[in-house]
């Protein structure tokens, strides 16, 4: 049975673009999708699957501070996600490889409201730099 204290809560995860924790980042979703070539072969019921090449995307977003995105422009540069909850099995980082924004927000503001800052990117590979594993 699980045990419900060990579900991992994002409150204490964060953002590193190339190594500088991105305190005002309150969102990050990545994810990769495969392209699969179906192969119908002679003598076999069923469909086949070749995996082909692999697509990743992502979207960050939180509090504008800064024009660090603004002035990063559209080069690449790489993203560490760590997800830590103090009561988990442990802490997970994931390094997204060559990001680069698919969109630059440049103003997207309205009087009396704090200014919010969404970063839709791709990326080329990643690295699981530390898995979470139940003792």
């Amino acid at each position: 049975m699980m045990d419900p204290t060990r579900a991992i809560l994002g409150t204490h995860g964060q953002a590193f673009i190339n190594g500088f924790w991105q305190t005002n980042i309150n969102h990050l979703e990545a994810a990769v999708e495969i392209e699969k070539r179906e192969l119908k072969l002679s003598g076999m019921d069923w469909s086949t699957f070749k995996i082909g090449t692999k697509k990743g995307t992502g979207t960050m977003s939180g509090y504008k501070v800064t024009s660090d995105m603004v002035r990063r422009g559209f080069g690449k540069f790489n993203i560490i996600s760590k997800l830590n909850d103090p009561e988990a099995y442990g802490y997970e980082r994931i390094e997204l490889i060559n990001c680069m924004p698919d969109r630059i927000q440049l103003a997207n503001w309205t009087a009396g409201e704090e200014v919010m800052e969404e970063t839709p990117f791709t990326f080329e590979g990643f690295t699981l730099l530390d898995p979470i594993v139940a003792s």
